[in-house]
């Protein structure tokens, strides 16, 4: 199955070059329905001009930001130098955390389709 996400330029750009091989998200209904082997085609904003397509390689679902961040190394998510603070306080400029408490988070491991 393939699914269409966007990314802010500069985590797009991280996911091209391939420094960026977790994506962090929501655990909502969209991304419930992504499975190992998916792909997903990541559009770049705010124009969506840009895009890349990614295989879905593992999932790792969390019951919170803070669970999945003690859970994943920050240099798998292009985020090395963060503090867990940090990473939970950007979270948040994104996702409420009503949000996080009602569908938990997700981890995604990505490798580049061309690569």
């Amino acid at each position: 199955m393939n699914h269409i996400m966007t990314l802010y330029p500069e985590y797009f750009d991280s996911t091209c070059s391939g420094r960026k091989s977790v994506e962090v998200r929501l655990n909502d209904e969209k991304r419930r329905m992504i499975s190992v082997g998916d792909t997903i085609q990541f559009e770049c904003l705010p124009d969506r001009q840009r895009k890349v397509t990614v295989i879905v390689e593992a999932l790792y679902p969390h019951g919170t930001f803070e669970d999945l961040y003690r859970a994943v190394p920050f240099e798998e998510m292009d985020c090395e130098g963060w503090s867990t603070a940090e990473m939970i306080e950007g979270t948040y400029e994104i996702y409420t955390p009503e949000q996080e408490r009602k569908w938990g988070a997700l981890g995604i491991r990505i490798r580049l389709a061309d690569a």
